[in-house]
């Protein structure tokens, strides 16, 4: 397989690790300084880039007919114009918070409790992040995932940084150095405290999710989650 690179910081790094492990062809590796150049050579393109080129690089593909694979955070304002871009040129599309395999299986479980425990209205749900000191935006992309797992199925409405007023989530949000990602959900009663935590210990399991992403998703039209990918649906 053949892969554009869009975005090479620590994690376009070690997904080139990764994918050329995995027998796979870096073809492009697009940074601020370069072009879309060898990009209609690839087979499938990665983004992990920043917010501000994450849309543009999304297009490129899509103008391009290149499936794509995009894990950059902070640009979901303009999901669904990507969306309708991805269904008008009949794409190839999966967008996650998170592509690690693990933090998926999270996913489900935080949507299970978060349906368990909407009867039992004596507990208060809160979360916690932790990211490095480089992550651009917050709350992450995952603790926004995991926060609307819990409003879909609870009388929780939205989320927020601030203290929370009624049926608001709250999201504390922590920035400390070398710190890949850390994430807790807390129900807490006058009695006793249940908590789900993923930690990652390393940017590995990021970048193999997005590299098996990108091993399903050529050969596919659409848009598609890691729901799809990891067959949890």
């Amino acid at each position: 397989m053949k892969i554009a690179l869009l975005g090479y910081g620590k994690m376009g790094k070690v997904i080139e690790q990764i994918a050329v492990e995995r027998g796979h062809e870096i073809v492009l590796i697009k940074s601020s300084s370069n072009t879309f150049e060898g990009l209609k050579d690839a087979d499938v393109a990665i983004d992990f880039s920043i917010p501000t080129t994450a849309v543009s690089h999304i297009t490129e593909c899509f103008n391009t007919n290149i499936p794509v694979i995009c894990g950059t955070t902070g640009w979901l304002e303009h999901y669904n114009e990507m969306e309708a871009l991805c269904q008008q040129k009949n794409g190839s599309f999966i967008y996650a918070s998170n592509f690690s395999l693990g933090v998926n299986v999270f996913f489900e479980l935080n949507n299970h409790l978060a349906k368990i425990m909407n009867n039992l209205k004596q507990y208060q749900v809160s979360m916690e992040e932790i990211h490095h000191t480089q992550k651009l935006d917050a709350p992450s992309g995952t603790a926004i995932t995991l926060a609307n797992g819990i409003i879909e199925n609870s009388s929780y409405n939205k989320w927020t940084l601030e203290n929370p007023k009624e049926n608001e989530l709250h999201i504390e949000a922590k920035r400390i150095e070398n710190v890949p990602g850390t994430h807790s959900v807390f129900y807490d009663s006058n009695v006793d405290q249940i908590e789900i935590k993923h930690t990652a210990h390393s940017r590995e399991g990021f970048a193999l999710g997005a590299v098996v992403a990108a091993e399903w998703l050529v050969g596919k039209k659409g848009v598609f989650t890691m729901k799809d990918v990891l067959q949890l649906n």
